[in-house]
């Protein structure tokens, strides 16, 4: 199929195949793998429970739970209340002095509170 398309003429099979994942990879978000569980809980307890909970369960119905919410949604959403790309009047204050490592921590703590769901 690669040799069929004009605009690849010349160019190698396994530079295209390269150029592709490269580009795929690039818009995964990442999470540092040695994000520390304990820092998260310790950040947690000076910069979140105040509304979300100590455990990540708010009391509060316009606030979210974050307790077992996974790490990468939790990454996304602080980096992007951090850089104005979501906006809410408390959460981008909240986040914008947040590092990467602070925002990998805090997702890391979250997403090892495990939630058990019940029917009612």
């Amino acid at each position: 199929m690669l040799r069929r398309l004009k605009f690849l003429e010349g160019v190698g099979k396994t530079a295209v195949i390269s150029s592709v994942m490269i580009t795929l990879l690039s818009a995964v978000p990442t999470i540092s793998v040695a994000a520390d569980v304990a820092a998260g809980k310790a950040k947690a307890s000076v910069t979140c429970a105040m509304c979300h909970g100590p455990l990540g369960q708010s009391m509060q119905p316009n606030v979210p739970n974050l307790s077992g919410q996974p790490e990468v949604y939790t990454v996304e959403q602080l980096r992007n209340y951090r850089s104005g790309k979501r906006s809410h009047e408390v959460m981008s204050l909240m986040a914008k002095p947040l590092t990467d490592s602070e925002i990998d921590n805090l997702a890391a703590w979250y997403a090892s509170l495990k939630v058990d769901v019940a029917e009612k």
